[in-house]
């Protein structure tokens, strides 16, 4: 069977020079990219509304716009659109600037047209690397055993088995759990595995609920997130809806006809908040017809090994480096740590310590300035004030971060991206580790000297 080609990525141009136009619609096809023009600013925005794209070249200066405020508006409304600004005034200024509000880099006009050529054939290879990236990620989670689900316990497997049985014949359930066991994905493979699987999953917290929500839920399913934060008049409002398929609209509860499965998720147990008074005894017994109870991960240790193989599979694709497993102390601290943070701060103590881990396998050195005193297992906290004391994961965070600005050739969005981090966090540790004469500079293409 032949492989499936993968589309061409798309490339936006917007310049009010026609014979620029031109030139970079050449070169960009043959880079392999799928041009669009656009000789217009003011509908540049709607250019990419329409058909968004992977990188945009923006003219920094056009009678109709300007290319800062167009660069501003691209990365609010596409914010995983690279963009270049273009120019022929050559200001270091005006390249600070662009690049301080987000912009890849900045080419000069007249282009030299082999310079052209490398920067859209670099772009277009880090969006292959990008796009095999999201395919091994894709492939990884595919693994991940039920609907995207973890778990190889007995308990996790009566849960996949409860929820294959009812999902297609009940409208409404209930899942309890604590924080990071996991309740918005069981509420989506409840969904997945329904008669509504191909029709809307929305999803909306419950301590800003918008009535509105419910009309692009209709036909789907609506998840009701944290469902003990409803305010009283909306725990009516549900209630109502429940009672006699009505929808709130505009604030007001206006009878309409509505077809909406519901499912509800609980940090709280919401028994306990309705015998205080805090929550309908009415609503709640229409929403736990059925009742699915999440295990906290301290219950079901036994997925500690699997669940940590997962997230370093993924892990490494996305580091783009081999991450082949723990060493023995490592995994007893992993098993015997109470995670609080249940399967969430599971995975964010793992990714972190994959960022940091200087060779392929992840030791208690890697893993203990991710765990805070609480979170340490009480046999170990002789690891983490040594750990405290001793600068060598600091060392390894500093030496990968270096690394990857290297391998971006400075590009600070794009390291930050590759670090799983914000741009924020990325600035604070260059910061803290003093990261600069290491790290490559960022390309500005500036004029030639004549």
């Amino acid at each position: 069977m032949s492989e499936l080609v993968r589309p061409r990525p798309r490339l936006l141009v917007v310049d009010d020079d026609h014979s620029i136009l031109k030139v970079v619609a050449r070169v960009g096809e043959r880079a392999g990219f799928d041009v669009e023009t656009c000789p217009l600013g003011s509908s540049a925005t709607d250019c990419l509304l329409r058909r968004p794209a992977e990188l945009a070249m923006v003219d920094l200066h056009m009678p109709d716009a300007d290319g800062i405020d167009l660069l501003k508006r691209f990365k609010g409304t596409v914010p995983a659109c690279e963009v270049i600004l273009m120019t022929g005034a050559g200001a270091v200024a005006s390249a600070v600037e662009a690049i301080k509000h987000g912009a890849r880099d900045y080419l000069t006009k007249p282009f030299d047209l082999d310079r052209l050529r490398i920067v859209l054939s670099e772009i277009r290879d880090e969006l292959d690397r990008r796009a095999q990236v999201a395919a091994l990620e894709s492939d990884v989670a595919k693994q991940m055993e039920f609907c995207g689900m973890l778990g190889r316990s007995p308990v996790m497997q009566d849960i996949f088995s409860l929820i294959q049985r009812l999902a297609p014949h009940t409208r409404t359930a209930l899942i309890s759990g604590e924080t990071g066991t996991g309740k918005e994905l069981t509420a989506r493979a409840f969904h997945r595995s329904g008669p509504r699987h191909s029709r809307p999953f929305v999803a909306a917290h419950c301590s800003a609920l918008d009535p509105g929500i419910l009309e692009s839920a209709n036909g789907g399913t609506l998840l009701l997130d944290e469902v003990s934060d409803l305010t009283p008049d909306l725990q009516a409002a549900v209630l109502r809806l429940m009672q006699a398929g009505e929808e709130p609209r505009s604030g007001r509860f206006a009878p309409r006809p509505s077809d909406v499965a519901i499912l509800a998720t609980s940090r709280r147990d919401l028994r306990a908040e309705v015998a205080e008074g805090r929550f309908r005894d009415d609503l709640f017994y229409r929403l736990s017809v059925v009742e699915i109870r999440l295990p906290p991960l301290r219950e079901r240790r036994e997925d500690i090994p699997y669940l940590t193989a997962a997230f370093m599979r993924l892990m490494s694709a996305r580091l783009r480096r081999p991450l082949n497993g723990l060493t023995a102390s490592a995994e007893r601290m992993l098993l015997s740590a109470p995670w609080p943070g249940n399967v969430r701060q599971l995975r964010h103590t793992v990714e972190r310590a994959c960022i940091v881990a200087s060779g392929s396998v992840i030791s208690e050195r890697e893993l203990v300035p991710a765990m805070t005193q609480r979170t340490l297992p009480p046999e170990f906290s002789q690891a983490l004030a040594m750990a405290a004391a001793d600068d060598a994961p600091t060392d390894a965070e500093r030496e990968h971060i270096v690394a990857v600005l290297h391998q971006v050739r400075g590009n600070r969005m794009a390291a930050a991206k590759m670090l799983g981090m914000s741009r924020r966090a990325l600035y604070r540790r260059l910061e803290r580790y003093q990261i600069g004469a290491e790290a490559p500079p960022r390309r500005a293409y500036l004029p030639r000297p004549r």
